[in-house]
């Protein structure tokens, strides 16, 4: 009979979650349950805690933790490295990020392609525009700052474009968008170049990110600090990462 203990279980799993990140600073599973129980594959609940989690596009995550309910495991499939569940279950995630994670985001290698050579129109006047670093901010109030420098290529003429907004749950609870936006300064702000802004963190923001393997969020609260965001979610976990 495989080993089928909590801390079997607990290994296999760690295993396929660190499998998934590029980076990981620490990472805990828990399985509740008694020896009886798991030998026919019943667990009383997974508790995993990540934290300095490095997803895909250069995306990390301060913390994550998720708990299940009740698990029902094929018990076999622990000899051979991997969870198999017997049938999905429900589970709560909840993903914290701070101004510096998404700032770095913003700032990786993926996001900057995206934000040259954009044509816009300035002024009235279509143009072709690199945007520079990017800054994101957390002021508190419930709020997002981003501003940006944005280069003219015709004339290398600099623009700064800069704007608070506020955060909101999409209809589609897959993504935080960006409403309410306000300039932070009295410059009248091109409609185009906000809108690559916002088309660009509501990519950054969207749950598909933040999902493991074998797993699915559904965004239920969101909580907008001063330094950080905490995103709150249920989700249907169909395999734990193998």
């Amino acid at each position: 009979m495989p080993d089928l203990g909590e801390q079997a279980v607990s290994k296999v799993a760690e295993l396929g979650i660190k499998s998934q990140l590029d980076e990981v600073e620490t990472l805990d599973v828990e399985i509740e349950t008694d020896p009886l129980k798991i030998m026919t594959g019943a667990v009383d609940s997974v508790a995993i805690e990540g934290e300095g989690m490095v997803m895909k596009q250069d995306l990390r995550i301060e913390k994550m933790e998720l708990n299940t309910g009740a698990v029902a495991i094929n018990p076999l499939s622990v000899a051979f490295g991997k969870i198999e569940l017997a049938h999905p279950t429900e589970a709560e995630a909840i993903v914290t990020l701070t101004e510096a994670d998404i700032n770095r985001a913003f700032n990786s290698d993926f996001v900057r392609e995206k934000m040259q050579n954009l044509d816009v129109h300035v002024n009235g006047e279509p143009a072709t525009v690199d945007m520079q670093k990017i800054e994101f901010g957390l002021p508190g109030e419930g709020k997002v700052s981003l501003a940006t420098d944005v280069l003219l290529q015709a004339s290398q003429e600099r623009k700064h474009v800069a704007f608070t907004a506020v955060p909101k749950i999409s209809e589609s609870g897959q993504q935080v968008v960006l409403e309410n936006v306000e300039p932070t300064d009295n410059q009248e702000l091109s409609p185009e170049l906000t809108e690559a802004l916002l088309n660009q963190s509501k990519e950054l923001l969207n749950l598909r990110n933040f999902e493991l393997e074998g797993m699915s969020l559904q965004l239920k609260r969101l909580d907008v600090q001063t330094g950080r965001m905490i995103l709150e979610s249920e989700a249907i976990v169909h395999q734990f990462p193998s």
